[in-house]
């Protein structure tokens, strides 16, 4: 027994020596050791998503929030862009071959209806006027045989023939431009005419230069009207069903923020943008005072039926890799980060989750700490 005893102890000390014989060995052969690091942030996979573990002194001070449904009020809110009512432009074109004499207002003027906007110089005008007069004098000279005149049976049919030629050469006029008044006044032909405003406005576009050749077709001018206005705005898809043409809202500007401009929705897109998942509405705005500027961005309030949301604080978010995340406690001390989409957010410090979210879940309210806790693990800088 004693002889077995003094084996055991002749092993065991071999063992010791073997022991730190390697360790001596793999430390000067530079041989990494594995170090167990407690504390630091990990990433791990649970059921296929990447999930981020925390230890408890960084958990400490995070604090939950459950996601809620909440109802929405009677008022629709969303932003827009105010344009032009495009019913409300007209254009000035050119409908013959020639050179632009002289003009007589430039870019943002006002103008007021049948006001003389350019004088344009084409032989066209001369050509068609020379034809109308050749008619006129024809009538005249039908009208002016008698009965006497008539001996073969053919002052009837010249005076029809003439009269027809008239109609012609006045429809051509028509067709250049002219007014019937213009055409009444022709008393010799000329190769100059002026273009006059078709409707009482503003000078939105000019492309007209003193002494350019034209052609027909080519625009000179653009003419608008601000007394009525479009406001494009967008809406999400969830809210598609609360909103119908007819419905009337209320505009409201930083520039006038004391004013309020009333409105309707004159018009819903029938296409939903795939990227974003929201759908264009036209509003139709009253602007007497002619404040309402295109290009100008405005709040739209648009009174609706009620309905529900999903909200959650504004600190539960965090804005990262051009998306919204927030993270969701998953387990004690892990947290998975997913992606959610912002509808809107309100003075109150809540933010509309549209998806990504359901009610009940549980979020974190210390999204920025999470997410440089996040970028830590993966050993990137935050």
């Amino acid at each position: 027994m004693k002889r077995i005893l003094i084996v055991s102890i002749v092993v065991l000390a071999g063992l010791a020596v073997v022991v730190r014989y390697a360790e001596s060995v793999g430390t000067a052969a530079g041989v990494p050791q594995i170090v167990e690091q407690t504390g630091a942030p990990q990433l791990t996979q649970e059921h296929g998503q990447p999930s981020l573990t925390l230890s408890d002194s960084d958990v400490s001070g995070l604090s939950e929030i459950q996601v809620k449904e909440v109802a929405l009020p009677g008022v629709l809110e969303t932003t827009g862009q105010v344009t032009f009512d495009d019913r409300l432009v007209s254009t000035i074109i050119s409908r013959v071959s020639g050179r632009l004499e002289d003009i007589r207002v430039s870019q943002w003027d006002t103008v007021h209806r049948s006001e003389n906007i350019l004088s344009l110089y084409s032989p066209d005008f001369m050509t068609a006027e020379a034809e109308y007069l050749e008619a006129v004098s024809g009538v005249k000279r039908a009208s002016a045989r008698g009965p006497a005149d008539d001996a073969y049976g053919l002052t009837h049919e010249i005076s029809n023939s003439s009269g027809d030629l008239k109609e012609a050469a006045i429809r051509k006029l028509l067709l250049l431009g002219l007014s019937n008044e213009d055409i009444a006044n022709i008393r010799e032909a000329t190769p100059s005419r002026w273009m006059r405003a078709p409707i009482t406005g503003i000078v939105v576009t000019k492309l007209a230069l003193r002494g350019a050749q034209v052609n027909p077709g080519d625009q000179l001018f653009a003419l608008a009207t601000l007394q009525r206005v479009w406001i494009t705005a967008d809406i999400y898809e969830v809210d598609y069903s609360r909103v119908r043409v007819g419905q009337s809202l209320e505009a409201v500007t930083v520039s006038y923020p004391d004013q309020v401009f009333k409105g309707v929705v004159d018009k819903i897109s029938p296409a939903v943008d795939p990227n974003a998942h929201v759908l264009s509405l036209r509003c139709e705005v009253e602007n007497p005072d002619e404040k309402l500027k295109p290009q100008m961005l405005a709040r739209v309030r648009i009174v609706t039926r009620p309905g529900s949301a999903l909200v959650v604080p504004q600190e539960a978010v965090v804005f990262d890799d051009d998306a919204y995340y927030a993270f969701i406690k998953t387990a004690p001390n892990q947290f998975e980060r997913r992606e959610v989409a912002i509808g809107s957010w309100n003075d109150q410090g809540y933010a509309r989750i549209v998806s990504g979210l359901s009610a009940g879940d549980n979020v974190m309210a210390n999204s920025l700490k999470l997410n440089a806790l996040w970028h830590e693990a993966k050993g990137e800088s935050y």
